[in-house]
């Protein structure tokens, strides 16, 4: 199977170390991580530039992966990238990522899973990996999730 190009949404500041390490999996092709200093210069110009990156970055790429971290459902521009990518029927698929270990905190709590927020929220999975070792669970399975959330939404 090809691997798909997607669009990782998440929480910057609590998650980022969780997320390189499903990035760093090579099951798929991401859009490249912003550095640091690059977000701070985007948030700098406002929201307009912030959803700018967004909408390009979004652009041609197949589903868009919530890694739901402690917080993420509470995040503004990860609520933006969920309703953007339904509306552009791409796949949307979530997957918790509490469990993988971050090398400075650790494990950290479950956070809410972000699309009980929206109107098609129920459409939308959100997967929870084993949490002995949700590094291979993901990296097993994240392949078929993305195709079953590409799948789900062209029924929609």
């Amino acid at each position: 199977m090809a691997k798909r190009q997607v669009f990782y949404s998440f929480h910057y500041a609590n998650d980022v170390m969780r997320v390189q390490q499903i990035r760093n999996m090579g099951v798929l092709e991401g859009n490249e991580p912003v550095s640091p200093n690059n977000w701070e210069e985007i948030k700098r110009r406002g929201d307009q530039s912030i959803k700018s990156w967004i909408n390009d970055n979004m652009n041609y790429k197949s589903c868009v992966v919530v890694l739901v971290g402690e917080m993420t459902a509470s995040r503004k521009w990860v609520k933006y990238e969920i309703k953007k990518a339904w509306e552009d029927h791409k796949g949307v698929v979530g997957i918790y990522i509490h469990n993988l270990k971050d090398p400075n905190t650790g494990r950290c709590s479950q956070g809410q899973n972000p699309f009980s927020q929206f109107d098609f929220g129920n459409k939308v999975k959100c997967y929870n990996p084993n949490s002995q070792d949700a590094y291979n669970d993901i990296e097993d399975n994240l392949s078929n999730w993305i195709e079953e959330a590409i799948d789900i939404r062209n029924n929609y």
